[in-house]
């Protein structure tokens, strides 16, 4: 027995860190790329186990259902990290061993990564939810106003993206709301416009099935889109472009954290340096799934002159003033928001 323990304690001292071991994340689409995947799973001899999904209230339903120690990583909506640390989902992460100094600054985000000082999240990726069209069937001149929408001019030919907090956002702008702003009183007001929207829309429909009818022509203009809705598409499809209204755009941003109850904290937060180092956030702004800004500006070192073309890289100081963050509703807003979007739905 001894003989036997003492062979097991110097293969154990002998294999490499995290060998054969595997690390399981709730994730969003852009992350089950296997160029983002591969290289980490490489280093550190690891099966990555992915499991996608959209919007916060399902991942915190999966979370709800599952034991302490199912899932070691997760992907958030940067407003709503906060939800995740008061429902004790998130463990805290060690602010000093994160790139944020190479951060652009307004993508620090401390407000919405951190609670009572403590670094629970890290900003990964970013765009906007605007407005995505055809520049061969619709004028370009009409998408810097979102009124143009509901003008009867495009019937038939709207898709709206199916995702309540930026569609609603979007609409907010439109009745000059701040998003920071939309609550019970101010809600009611976004009725109107959304039923008008959703008369003049062909489709309601989730990331692929925009970008699919966009790419086919079933729709000219995706309500919600941006540029993680025709980037990837650009290349194939050069006569797709999206912009910023007059009235605003809202900026999405995905924070990734680790999972309070990981047995693997360690390979968790190696996981996430890789995430926003240079290579990680060149990869994931250019995922197979939807591309966006990444939030390290060093990732601009490794990405090509075409990509940042794309993602408009030079434009960023304007788009970044010109948009605001998600809404972030209380739980009453929350569900009012959501029963407004499933009657919507069902119209």
């Amino acid at each position: 027995m001894a003989r036997k323990s003492l062979t097991a304690l110097a293969l154990l001292l002998a294999t490499p860190a995290f060998a054969e071991d595997t690390l399981n994340a709730l994730v969003w689409c852009d992350h089950t790329d296997p160029a983002l995947i591969a290289p980490f799973e490489s280093k550190y001899n690891v099966k990555v186990n992915l499991k996608e999904f959209e919007g916060t209230a399902a991942g915190m339903a999966i979370l709800d259902q599952s034991q302490p120690g199912d899932w070691d990583v997760l992907v958030v909506d940067s407003v709503d990290v906060h939800r995740m640390v008061e429902a004790k989902k998130l463990a805290e992460l060690p602010a000093d061993k994160l790139p944020t100094a190479d951060f652009f600054p307004e993508l620090v985000m401390a407000a919405n990564n951190t609670v009572d000082g403590k670094t629970y999240a890290v900003t990964e990726k970013f765009g906007y939810n605007t407005i995505s069209y055809d520049k061969t069937k619709v004028d370009p001149k009409d998408m810097e106003d979102m009124a143009v929408l509901t003008s009867g001019k495009y019937d038939g030919k709207i898709g709206i993206y199916d995702y309540y907090l930026p569609v609603l956002g979007l609409l907010a702008l439109g009745q000059g709301i701040k998003t920071a702003d939309l609550n019970a009183n101010t809600l009611p007001k976004l009725q109107a416009p959304l039923t008008a929207l959703r008369k003049s829309a062909k489709q309601v429909s989730d990331v692929t099935s925009s970008q699919t009818a966009l790419a086919t022509g079933d729709v000219d203009i995706v309500v919600g889109g941006g540029e993680w809705l025709t980037a990837v598409l650009a290349k194939d499809n050069p006569n797709l472009d999206w912009t910023i209204p007059k009235q605003g755009g809202l900026r999405w941003s995905q924070s990734i954290g680790v999972v309070a109850g990981t047995t693997k904290p360690e390979l968790a937060l190696e996981f996430v340096q890789y995430i926003v180092s240079p290579e990680g956030q060149a990869a994931l702004a250019q995922s197979s799934c939807y591309w966006g800004m990444p939030a390290n500006q060093k990732a601009g070192d490794i990405l090509s002159p075409e990509a940042k073309a794309v993602l408009r890289w030079d434009q960023q100081p304007d788009y970044i003033a010109r948009s605001q963050l998600y809404p972030i509703p209380d739980a009453a807003t929350d569900t009012a928001m959501q029963d407004m979007w499933t009657a919507m739905m069902n119209q």
